[in-house]
């Protein structure tokens, strides 16, 4: 941690807003803590950790027992739900009775509450005398954006059992809007996300990008003979459109990952796809480095994987929407910066004509320069500007309260 930081945080943790010789306590509430909860949100709570002394809590958690993490031993404050059949596996099955859940935990003991939220944590109630800062993921997917995906690919989305869901997520975002008057200040974590945030809640919210561990990224100049992809195989990921295309490009195509979609893909995969499952940090690490390029069709609030990629000096063909707009630099553009290449529908026809464009332009591709452009979301800039964002909350929090 550099100077600036460390400073920051020395003054975060002594300067309080009532009492300036008592120093602050923090709480920070995330939705779940499980083996299988990997992505961008838990990287955002592990450095927030790292630079605040806070006292963590989650509606489940299964990672204090869990000797390879690095919470193990930790003291971490549940909710009823930790109990429940098959919580560790995820508590998405308990959907009605997250919102009553996140309002269980006590956290009056606190000056400053930090959520970093995907679903319910920033519904935790507080007082008027405490400050909640929460980072937002995303609005709660499955209630606003993703809800007829939802309802199309699920058991509980047809019948009389599917309008019973339907009335649920009704008054699932109607809790999720009343819930988010809780917040004194969003963080979102892109300029998509923060307009998700307005669109959903009419809150606005502070841009600040999560941690990438860019430093840690493998770099190549030099690149091999396939494309590849990382990611859950699940349907809004949209792999098997990456499929579908490199089907017909005969391309050879590496895809990395897990999930209920796998049947399917590989069903339909040809011989020029190879499908290599869940694969540890640094097998992946290894195949973003040799790739040809990272393929990604998703619609992300962000996307930690196409920065990754391009930390490895690797480009990256994606689907021009979303949080990729704010993280990939189209060559067509950019022609001496440029890090990647968008198509402009989630089809395999547009994708097909994506890596035909990335083939013509490849030769232009700066590895050195693509790896530049991935620092700007490093861990010490998210370090730096969510310390100092925490403070300025923390500064006008006192202001307000002193006119009081």
């Amino acid at each position: 941690m550099g100077h600036f930081s460390v400073n920051l945080k020395n003054r975060l943790r002594s300067f309080h807003p009532f009492k300036l010789t008592v120093p602050l306590k923090y709480a920070l509430v995330h939705e779940w803590l499980t083996p299988k909860a990997t992505g961008g949100s838990e990287l955002v709570v592990r450095e927030i950790l790292n630079q605040i002394d806070a006292d963590l809590y989650a509606l489940i958690d299964f990672e204090s027992s869990n000797p390879d993490n690095y919470l193990y031993k930790r003291q971490i404050g549940t909710t009823f739900l930790q109990n429940f059949p098959l919580a560790r596996n995820g508590v998405q099955k308990y959907l009605p009775l997250l919102p009553l859940a996140i309002e269980q935990l006590d956290l009056r003991q606190y000056d400053v509450i930090l959520s970093s939220s995907h679903a319910v944590a920033k519904g935790v109630l507080t007082t008027p005398n405490q400050l909640h800062i929460c980072y937002c993921h995303s609005p709660m997917r499955y209630a606003w954006d993703l809800t007829f995906d939802y309802l199309n690919n699920s058991k509980v989305g047809n019948g009389w059992l599917g309008w019973f869901t339907r009335y649920l997520l009704h008054h699932l975002r109607q809790w999720d809007v009343i819930s988010s008057h809780r917040v004194d200040y969003f963080i979102a974590n892109s300029q998509h996300t923060a307009r998700r945030i307005w669109r959903c809640y009419r809150r606005e919210a502070q841009v600040i990008y999560p941690p990438v561990n860019v430093a840690e990224c493998p770099f190549l100049r030099e690149k091999e003979d396939f494309y590849l992809i990382v990611s859950r195989l699940v349907s809004y990921k949209q792999v098997s459109l990456i499929v579908q295309a490199f089907n017909e490009l005969q391309r050879p195509l590496v895809i990395i990952g897990t999930g209920p979609e796998m049947p399917y893909i590989r069903q339909i995969a040809q011989p020029n796809i190879q499908i290599l499952g869940w694969q540890p940090n640094d097998v992946v690490q290894k195949y973003m480095a040799r790739a040809k390029a990272f393929v990604y069709a998703a619609c992300e609030d962000f996307g930690i994987a196409l920065v990754e990629a391009q930390a490895c000096g690797t480009p990256v063909i994606a689907y021009g929407a979303g949080g990729a707009l704010e993280t990939v630099k189209d060559i067509r553009n950019c022609t001496d910066t440029g890090t990647g290449i968008f198509f402009p529908e989630q089809t395999a026809a547009a994708l097909v004509t994506a890596v035909e464009k990335f083939e013509a332009y490849q030769d232009l591709f700066n590895h050195d320069q693509i790896k530049e452009h991935a620092y700007q979301f490093s861990t010490s800039v998210f370090q730096q500007k969510y310390l100092s964002f925490v403070e300025q909350c923390v500064v006008n929090k006192t202001i307000s309260s002193q006119k009081v």
